[in-house]
């Protein structure tokens, strides 16, 4: 897959992110814009492999607009710098967790989970991981896991790997302060990630090696699913 197409354009918007500028190298987008579509479609074929769920999913499912909703930011850029699709079997919408590739030069990664959940859902997740501490903990302390992600609070997006955005400071109310696990309890989100070099998709073995990494991350994905699945 030619997916220097894609870097090379990400990086010369990076540098002109104007109007004028993107106008008149359209045809660099659209050139980028169907290279990566290609890898998500194969990518979407090969994730279905091990997670039927996802099968009826579409490129237009699962990707964004490359405009920037600028009516709320201090940063006014018409553009992202980036390509990203999140590939959810409820639609890229949903509470439902799903899959996340990111194109961005310097910048990219593998991710699955779920991502700003309300209250009452969280709640629900900690109280369920507390109900299935030995479930949870088998899933997301295994060696594969730990060493593609992570532990909570270790990482950011800018870090090559991590478990959890954000995570509370104390133990949420009317949890346990002294509860032996309470790292997972104190998690604001359930989502894990690990960081890929640019050249990681034009590699002849990329589908196998994402397979792999996302495999080892569904596990966890299906626990809090199987939670958030009863407010949906």
């Amino acid at each position: 897959m030619q997916t220097k197409i894609i870097f090379d354009f990400l990086e010369n918007i990076r540098k002109n992110n104007n109007r004028e500028w993107f106008n008149s190298h359209k045809d660099e987008y659209l050139s980028a814009k169907a290279v990566f579509e290609k890898c998500i479609e194969e990518a979407i074929a090969r994730i279905t492999e091990f997670d039927p769920s996802v099968k009826h999913l579409t490129i237009k499912d699962v990707t964004y607009r490359f405009y920037r909703d600028t009516r709320f930011s201090q940063d006014k850029s018409p553009y992202k710098t980036h390509l990203g699709a999140y590939i959810a079997a409820h639609g890229k919408k949903a509470l439902h967790g799903g899959y996340y590739i990111h194109f961005e030069p310097g910048h990219c990664l593998l991710s699955c989970g779920s991502y700003w959940l309300p209250t009452n859902i969280l709640t629900s997740c900690r109280n369920e991981i507390m109900a299935n501490i030995d479930t949870w903990r088998g899933i997301v302390e295994s060696k594969k896991f730990v060493e593609l992600f992570g532990r909570p609070g270790e990482g950011t997006w800018d870090s090559p790997k991590g478990f959890g955005l954000e995570s509370l400071k104390t133990a949420p109310s009317g949890f346990p302060r002294d509860y032996e696990f309470i790292q997972y309890l104190r998690m604001k989100d359930y989502c894990c990630w690990t960081a890929v070099p640019d050249t990681f998709f034009s590699k002849s073995t990329w589908l196998d090696e994402m397979s792999d990494i996302l495999a080892v991350g569904k596990p966890m994905m299906d626990f809090v699913n199987s939670v958030i699945d009863d407010y949906e």
